[in-house]
């Protein structure tokens, strides 16, 4: 158990063997404070009780559309201050508990309602429109704020406010400590924040940021599970639990509460050390009736970080990338060629090319002596062609010589680099890592980090953080099941570097299946072909799908899906739309409304299958009709396969020469 739970079960252990002592836990009314989104569809309610004499608590509730989400949940930071009281000859705090005595002081309501353009992403504009509260708390204070203007204030005295943010979106709450006079230091080893759902709550299980996911009652937890969690209640509803604006505390997943049923606690990596003002990451909640939108919904992450701190952002280019397989000059060039040709961006050097990765030793400001590559020559020749290079450094070269590289990458010509093998999770390597992204933008450097890491929004403030790993893609070849419950969970938190595969016989999916990855799946970088070089290319017209799709939007809706099973997404980019279906491991029958087009205007659908008897070796079939918004796709799905689609308005000459797609239509 956590030393909070231990405090707690020790708690409730005294009172069931000590029944003389009688107290009817009652809550303060006078605390009592209510937030609602601006749609009125999110209802979040705070109030303390009294738990023992002279102990109170922190809780809070949360409902959607008049349905229970959260059922009553603590709050709190656990804070063990006494060595840095007792060094700054500070009274000592003896709480249990740092939050139980905390006094409501003051509440404050404020609202925005304001849209920003950001750099690319899955919009081309995002609303932020919230309803604001504010609550600010006190301790061993008598509700005087004044600070001393000189000398060393030694009062025992600390403050806290709890800021509660409702969006249309879903909730988000943050723990804020104003700047005090005394010049304490917070030690925080944990948190109180609990989420405690209705019996009967499912959730997908994941372990790890690269794991599989099992969809498990609570109480068959045996660890704990990352985030974002998405969760199936009883009554319906989809519900997410994430992150946002993790830059600079420790990762927080989460566990099983071990007295409290059916309750998750925020679970910290490591313990935390601050001076204040200072405020901790966002605890996110979004609810839907429909799954989908919580992928459309997922703005809200971005609009919980600051806004973009880089007065130029032009080198910012997101693209398709060409993973370099042979690491010399020639096969490089041959990837530029094919980048030229294909309409891809760039090509990407991976592990290897400045040697072993995993040596301290291995020196990333120069290529290893095994390794026939002169980047300054590639970087010129690619450029001439319109493509950039990007090349893969591990942390361990990072963390020793960045300030030495990137100067050295920006006279290379280099665009950009892929982080390898982040350690985050701690407040030290978390907060080393987000200052390595800002010092990459001043060299005009691109990141795309790999491995454990998982976004909260960081791309906003600084938006050459392109895309991350932190998921189980093409490398771990997972099956189509799991690639079904992707967009519906990991996905929620922001771009995802899932490496989409070509012309592999390793991959447990369709070609048709990878083709729509490249729309379900966001990621300003897209990597295709991860495991294929261009001479695997023999032609195939379905390649075209890949010259032509994009990696940013103006728009993205969710048409339909279920989590596990299959989803429909469409994305708009100027006047075009794409769209991807994607299945699981059954094969099965999806009917895509058109609804997404416009009014009153006539498209040519471009839609690629899987289909047996095309005589290629990808099998893969291309299928022309006009279509118009009033229609519905009716598609017979493969299992583990997929349906791409891509619709641009038509011309007069195409809508006479091309049929009209049937009523009744089965492709």
């Amino acid at each position: 158990m956590k030393t909070c739970d231990l405090k707690r079960f020790f708690f409730a252990l005294l009172f069931s063997i000590m029944p003389f002592i009688a107290f009817a836990q009652a809550t303060i009314n006078q605390t009592e404070q209510k937030l609602k989104s601006p749609d009125g569809a999110y209802e979040f309610t705070f109030y303390q009780k009294q738990i023992t004499p002279g102990t109170k608590q922190m809780y809070y509730t949360l409902s959607f559309k008049g349905k229970e989400v959260l059922k009553e949940s603590e709050l709190g930071v656990l804070i063990e201050n006494q060595l840095f009281e007792s060094a700054l000859a500070v009274p000592n705090d003896t709480c249990q508990l740092w939050c139980e005595n905390l006094a409501l002081i003051g509440a404050d309501c404020s609202s925005v309602d304001t849209s920003w353009k950001p750099v690319y992403g899955e919009k081309s504009i995002i609303r932020d429109n919230y309803n604001q509260l504010t609550l600010k708390f006190e301790k061993y204070g008598n509700g005087n704020s004044a600070i001393p203007t000189d000398g060393y204030d030694k009062r025992r005295a600390y403050r806290m406010d709890i800021i509660v943010r409702a969006y249309n979106e879903g909730l988000a709450l943050r723990y804020f400590f104003p700047e005090t006079s005394n010049g304490l230091f917070l030690h925080i080893t944990g948190e109180q924040t609990q989420f405690s759902f209705p019996e009967n709550t499912q959730a997908y299980y994941e372990r790890w940021a690269q794991g599989p996911y099992s969809l498990l009652p609570l109480k068959d937890w045996k660890d704990e599970c990352e985030r974002p969690l998405t969760l199936k209640l009883e009554n319906g509803l989809t519900v997410a639990l994430a992150e946002a604006q993790m830059v600079d505390y420790s990762r927080m997943k989460f566990r099983l509460n071990a007295i409290k049923g059916n309750t998750l606690q925020a679970s910290l990596y490591d313990k935390v050390d601050i001076i204040s003002p200072y405020s901790t990451p966002w605890r996110v909640i979004m609810a839907a009736e429909r799954p989908g939108d919580l992928i459309e919904h997922n703005n809200i992450i971005l609009n919980l970080n600051p806004e973009n701190k880089l007065e130029n952002t032009s080198w910012i280019k997101p693209g398709k990338v060409i993973r370099v397989g042979k690491l010399t000059q020639a096969d490089a060039k041959l990837c530029v060629d094919f980048a030229a040709e294909r309409g891809l961006q760039y090509i990407h050097l991976d592990s290897g090319w400045y040697g072993p990765e995993t040596k301290m030793s291995s020196d990333a400001a120069k290529v290893s002596e095994t390794r026939d590559l002169n980047i300054p020559e590639l970087t010129a020749y690619a450029a001439s062609k319109g493509i950039g290079v990007f090349v893969y450094v591990n942390q361990r070269a990072l963390f020793q010589q960045l300030d030495t590289i990137l100067p050295l990458y920006k006279k290379w010509g280099l665009k950009g680099i892929k982080f390898g093998f982040v350690q985050v999770g701690s407040n030290r390597w978390t907060t080393w890592m987000h200052e390595a992204v800002k010092k990459c933008a001043e060299y005009g450097l691109m990141v795309d980090i790999h491995d454990e890491y998982r976004p909260t929004g960081f791309s906003r403030t600084y938006p050459n953080l392109m895309t991350q790993e932190g998921i189980r893609g093409n490398e771990e070849m997972p099956d189509a099941t799991h690639n079904t419950i992707l967009p519906f969970t990991r996905f929620l938190a922001g771009a995802g570097d899932y490496t989409v595969c070509y012309y592999n016989s390793r991959v447990k999916n369709t070609n048709a299946h990878q083709l729509a990855l490249s729309v379900v799946y966001y990621s300003p970088l897209q990597f295709l072909y991860w495991y294929a070089q261009p001479s695997a290319y023999s032609g195939e017209p379905e390649i075209e799908f890949f010259d032509k799709v994009k990696t940013v939007w103006d728009d993205t809706k969710v048409i339909n899906g279920e989590i596990g099973k299959y989803i429909t997404t469409a994305r708009r980019c100027g006047d075009e739309w794409f769209a991807g279906t994607i299945t699981n491991t059954e094969a099965r029958k999806v009917a895509v409304p058109l609804i997404f087009l416009d009014k009153g205007k006539k498209y040519v659908a471009s839609i690629y299958t899987d289909d047996d008897a095309v005589k290629t070796k990808t099998h893969v079939r291309v299928s022309k009709y006009i279509v118009n918004g009033d229609n519905i796709l009716n598609l017979s799905v493969k299992a583990s396969g997929g349906v791409a689609m891509h619709f641009v308005p038509a011309t007069a000459k195409e809508i006479k020469s091309l049929p009209k797609i049937k009523k009744n239509n089965l492709l």
